[in-house]
């Protein structure tokens, strides 16, 4: 697979992965304030997500869903995660983390294709790092 594949591929998984936590969080809580945040966060995860896959389309790339597998056991450790405690302090954690863990990816992905990817995609990433960045920043108000 190109390096242009591999990285608009980790884009639309990672973008994906943020739309069904956000969805599977929404209906959880009931702070105004912090569903604000949580829908602007879907908004901008699906612009990405919705990007991806156009380039992907445009560069006659498939796109890879997230397995099945890892859907599941994402849903079940969020249900989990919030069985005893749904409060936006709970939830803003969980989702700092992720953002952490994204940014990680972020970075190390950016690295590890720089110079071989189009430009359109490594700005694409760049927007989805500094995404990441920004809601974690945002999400430590609801800690």
């Amino acid at each position: 697979m190109s390096a242009d594949a591999e990285l608009l591929n980790f884009i639309y998984q990672n973008s994906q992965m943020g739309v069904e936590t956000l969805h599977q969080l929404l209906p959880m809580t009931d702070n105004e304030a912090f569903k604000k945040q949580l829908h602007a966060q879907l908004k901008e995860y699906t612009g990405i997500h919705e990007e991806a896959k156009e380039l992907l389309n445009k560069n006659g790339c498939q796109e890879k869903e997230i397995g099945q597998f890892q859907k599941i056991m994402t849903y079940l450790a969020i249900d989990m995660k919030t069985m005893t405690d749904k409060s936006a302090s709970h939830m803003a954690e969980m989702l700092i983390l992720g953002s952490v863990r994204g940014i990680i990816d972020c970075i190390k992905r950016i690295r590890q294709y720089e110079g071989e990817a189009e430009k359109e995609i490594v700005e694409l990433m760049n927007r989805l790092l500094k995404f990441e960045e920004n809601n974690m920043e945002q999400l430590k108000s609801s800690l």
